[in-house]
């Protein structure tokens, strides 16, 4: 063989091995955004679950979609409640009735992966109301369970309706 041939066999063969790689990276890449896609549809159901159980009236059933545990914090203009009790009376206090709760609409989500079990998700809010709309700014802190995604921490505040913002 000569000393030619044996050059285009080696730049075959690194060729060969670098073509192997980018296609496992890429194939890891695919999977990685391909599991990240599941992991924002199974957030996003949460929140559309969240937002079916609003519209309805039931408080109970709008607050699964948090963790309970008394490490549960949710932050907003009144201050900081902490642990799921405290955050269901929060909501039971300044949504006593339908006519309160009104119509909710989530809108604007944005997605940040923190890490294999953490997401931080961005978004609008609006109540739709008899007695005035509102509507604001949230963040929220997921983490997944065994049971699925769960709110850990909630940040929300009301915008004036001027800025055309929404939650």
């Amino acid at each position: 063989m000569t000393m030619k041939m044996s050059y285009r066999w080696a730049a075959a063969g690194v060729g060969l091995v670098l073509l192997f790689a980018l296609g496992v990276r890429t194939g890891k890449q695919t999977r990685a955004a391909e599991g990240r896609e599941a992991d924002k549809s199974a957030i996003t159901a949460v929140l559309n679950a969240q937002q079916a159980a609003w519209n309805r009236g039931d408080v109970d059933a709008f607050l699964v979609g948090y963790w309970h545990s008394p490490e549960l914090t949710f932050a907003g203009s009144n201050g900081v409640s902490r642990g799921w009790d405290g955050v269901l009376a929060r909501y039971k206090k300044n949504y006593p009735d339908r006519a309160a709760m009104g119509q909710l609409d989530f809108s604007e989500l944005e997605f940040r992966f923190l890490g294999p079990d953490a997401a931080l998700v961005l978004g609008h809010w609006h109540l739709k109301r008899d007695k005035g709309d509102i509507g604001g700014v949230f963040s929220l802190v997921w983490q997944r369970f065994p049971e699925g995604w769960k709110i850990v921490h909630d940040h929300t505040s009301a915008v004036e309706a001027s800025s055309n913002a929404s939650r």
